[in-house]
C-alpha cells in the first residue's frame, strides 16, 4: 500500500510539474504573440497620455514665467529658509521663540546681502560709466595679438565702424544704465516680498511641515513624506555650508592671486570668486574671463595679464574635482549634464536669480526622486 501511494504521488507531482511548464510555455508563447502584434490602441493610449503631460508642463511653465515677479523671490526665500533649517532647529533647542529665530535668520540674511550689494554698488556703477575707455584700452591690449591672426580677418579698421565701435560701445552703455534703470523699482519690490516670505517662512517652517505630512492619509506615506522632508532639510544645509566655507577659501586665495598680480581692489576679486562659485559652470566662465580682461587692462604683457585667471581657473579646478568630492564624498551627487541643463533653463526663465537657483532646485527635486525611488538611485558628480 505504501508503494502504490508513494508511485501515485510521483505521478501526481509529475503531472502537476508538466502542467505548470506547459503553462509557463504557454503563457510565454502568448507574451511572444502579443509583443510581435501591433501596439493599436494602447500605443495612442500611451501617446494620450504623454501628450497629456506634456501640455500641463507647457501651461505650468508659462505660468511660472508669467508670476515672475512674484514666484522669484517666493523661491528664493523658500530655498533660503530650507537652507537655514538646521541652524533654526538648532537654536529651537536652545529655547529661543520662533518668531525670534525667524527675526534673528531674517536680519543676518540682510545684513549680508546689503554688505555685498554695498560692496558692488560703486564698482559696478563704475563699470557702466568707464565701460567704452575700459573696451577701448582692452582692444588697444589686444590688437597686436589678433592682428597676427589672419584667419580671424580682423583690424583697426573693425573697431572704427559697425557695432563694435566706440560711439556704438557709448550707446550701448547708456541703454544699459536705462535697463538698470528700468528694472531698479521691480528689484525693490522683490526685495521686500523676498525678506517677507523669508520671515514668515522661518516663523512658520514647522507648522507648515506639519501640515504637509498631515496631509497624507496613509501612515506608510506620512512616514515617506517625513523622510523625504528631512533628507531636503540635511541635502541643502550640507551641501551649502560646506560649499560656504571651501568657497570662502577660494575668495582668500582669490583675494592673494588679485594682489600679488597687481590688479585692483583683490578683497572685490575674492567676493566675487566667493560669489559666483555657487553658479557652476557659469561663475568660473565669467569670473575667469573677468579676471583675464582685468589682467589684459593692468599689465602690458599679455602673458603676464593673463597669469592670474590661469591661476585661478587652475585653483577652481582642483577644489571642484578634488577637494569638494573628497569632502563631499558620493552621497548627494547630482549629474553635471542634469545641473548644465537645469543651469540654461532656469536662467532663461528667471534670469541671473534662476541661474542661482538652479542647483538647489536641482539637488531638492533628485532627492525627492531618490527617495520615492530608492531602487533607482544613481551616483553621478555634482559640480560646483
Amino acid at each position: 500500500m505504501t508503494g502504490a501511494r508513494s508511485s501515485r504521488l510521483k505521478r501526481h507531482l509529475t503531472d502537476v510539474t508538466a502542467g505548470r511548464r506547459e503553462a509557463h510555455l504557454s503563457a510565454l508563447e502568448e507574451e511572444d504573440i502579443t509583443e510581435s502584434l501591433p501596439l493599436g490602441r494602447a500605443a495612442l493610449d500611451v501617446a494620450m497620455a504623454w501628450a497629456i503631460i506634456g501640455l500641463f508642463m507647457i501651461v505650468f511653465f508659462a505660468v511660472v514665467h508669467s508670476l515672475s515677479l512674484i514666484l522669484i523671490p517666493v523661491t528664493l526665500a523658500v530655498v533660503v529658509g530650507l537652507i537655514l533649517g538646521l541652524v533654526a532647529d538648532k537654536l529651537g533647542k536652545l529655547g529661543l521663540p520662533r518668531f525670534v529665530i525667524a527675526a534673528i535668520l531674517s536680519g543676518l540674511v540682510f545684513a549680508v546681502m546689503f554688505m555685498i550689494v554695498n560692496a558692488l554698488a560703486e564698482p559696478v556703477a563704475t563699470l557702466i560709466q568707464e565701460g567704452p575707455n575700459f573696451a577701448e584700452r582692452t582692444v588697444d591690449r589686444v590688437m597686436p595679438f589678433l592682428e597676427k591672426q589672419h584667419w580671424l580677418n580682423i583690424s583697426p579698421a573693425s573697431f572704427e565702424t559697425g557695432p563694435m565701435s566706440m560711439q556704438s560701445l557709448i550707446e550701448n552703455s547708456g541703454n544699459i544704465l536705462g535697463i538698470v534703470t528700468s528694472n531698479l523699482t521691480p528689484a525693490l519690490v522683490q526685495g521686500m516680498i523676498f525678506f517677507a516670505a523669508l520671515l514668515l517662512f522661518l516663523y512658520g517652517r514647522l507648522r507648515l511641515r506639519r501640515t504637509i505630512i498631515l496631509a497624507f492619509p496613509i501612515r506608510r506615506q506620512r512616514l515617506m513624506a517625513i523622510r523625504v522632508l528631512n533628507s531636503i532639510d540635511q541635502v541643502l544645509g550640507y551641501y551649502f555650508a560646506t560649499a560656504s566655507v571651501l568657497y570662502f577659501g577660494l575668495g582668500l586665495v582669490m583675494t592673494a592671486i588679485a594682489y600679488f598680480g597687481g590688479l585692483s581692489m583683490p578683497a572685490l576679486w575674492g567676493l566675487f570668486a566667493f560669489l559666483s562659485s555657487f553658479i557652476p559652470f557659469l561663475g568660473i566662465t565669467v569670473m575667469t574671463i573677468s579676471v583675464a580682461i582685468a589682467g589684459i587692462l593692468t599689465h602690458d604683457s599679455l602673458l603676464l595679464a593673463l597669469l592670474p585667471a590661469v591661476i585661478f581657473f587652475s585653483v577652481h579646478l582642483v577644489m571642484e574635482n578634488l577637494i569638494f568630492p573628497a569632502i563631499m564624498g558620493r552621497q548627494w551627487e547630482i549629474n553635471p549634464f542634469i545641473v548644465f541643463i537645469a543651469i540654461l533653463f532656469w536662467t532663461w526663465m528667471w534670469g541671473a536669480v534662476g541661474a542661482m537657483l538652479a542647483l538647489p532646485l536641482s539637488l531638492i527635486m533628485m532627492t525627492v526622486i531618490s527617495e520615492l525611488f530608492p531602487e533607482r538611485k544613481t551616483v553621478p558628480n555634482l559640480p560646483g
